[in-house]
């Protein structure tokens, strides 16, 4: 059996995995995931009971219990290479025995949902819409880091959406990875709208924003406007779904994104008081999750 050598896989010396500083027992099967290291007490104030609280960095996470369900919430800062650091860790305490440094004889699948905000790019998805990323196609590239991407992305809807947008390939490959379908309809019920998700690799050029610097293809939010694959479009930009669901896919668990539309791109209009909607969202997904 592989042992993960101490460079690869990095242990503190209390036995916690290096970034999170999470030790095994003190993860959920149910994790939600959130951005913002304050958005965790938010989650965590709806909690019955805590167990846990550990801070690092940007990683904060409470673990509870909600209703009768032990619940992790933990944050993850922003954009996919954080995913990549959390998704990664997480599993090594779900699936690596720590002290062996060998993997456990059996998988433990987690339930990964992660809570975000958004900003919409269809005239029928207004701000205060709630969206479940049921595809989300990585701008940022990491999957493609990974051996067997090809295996978890959806290589069709690839293709279509390169050749729509005439993609620039020194912008390098986009990748669509696929929400779990079983976890789409537990916590999207009919109350949230479904559709295609891009996880973008910055806030501003990557997001078809310009203020100081032009953006190589002025005409980019256009066209993601206007791409359909059968009867989904593109419905929002974020930074994070693709990793989740192309890691998670990878490391056998269930994962998907549902976010709180703030901005609409194509009306042009913006709410920043969003902690009622925020809170509301939360509430569905610990009932549902």
């Amino acid at each position: 059996m592989k042992k993960y050598e101490a460079s690869e896989l990095i242990i503190n010396e209390d036995g916690s995995v290096f970034h999170l500083h999470l030790k095994p027992e003190q993860l959920a099967d149910r994790v939600i995931l959130v951005g913002d290291q304050d958005r965790v007490e938010v989650v965590a104030s709806h909690f019955d009971t805590r167990e846990h609280e550990v801070k690092n960095r940007e990683f904060h996470t409470i673990t509870g219990t909600y209703k009768g369900k032990r619940i992790t919430c933990i944050s993850h800062g922003i954009g996919c290479d954080n995913l990549d650091i959390a998704i990664n860790e997480l599993d090594a305490l779900a699936n690596i025995d720590l002290k062996e440094r060998q993997d456990k004889s059996e998988h433990r699948t987690l339930t990964l949902v992660r809570i975000g905000t958004c900003g919409g790019l269809q005239p029928d998805v207004p701000i205060g819409t709630y969206i479940a990323s049921v595809k989300c196609i990585g701008f940022d590239g990491l999957l493609n880091y990974y051996a067997g991407r090809n295996d978890v992305c959806d290589l069709d809807l690839e293709k279509a959406f390169t050749t729509h947008m005439d993609w620039n390939p020194q912008k390098g490959a986009p990748y669509v990875a696929v929400a779990d379908t079983s976890l789409i309809e537990q916590i999207a019920g009919k109350d949230m709208y479904r559709g295609i998700t891009i996880a973008c690799g910055g806030f501003y050029g990557p997001q078809g924003r310009q203020i100081r610097l032009k953006i190589q293809d002025p005409d980019q939010n256009r066209k993601i406007e206007s791409f359909r694959y059968g009867d989904l479009k593109i419905c929002n930009f974020e930074m994070e779904s693709s990793a989740l669901a192309g890691l998670a896919s990878l490391l056998g668990h269930r994962a998907m994104t549902c976010c709180l539309v703030l901005a609409n791109r194509h009306s042009k209009e913006m709410k920043t008081n969003y902690k009622e909607a925020i809170d509301s969202l939360i509430k569905l997904v610990l009932d549902r999750i």
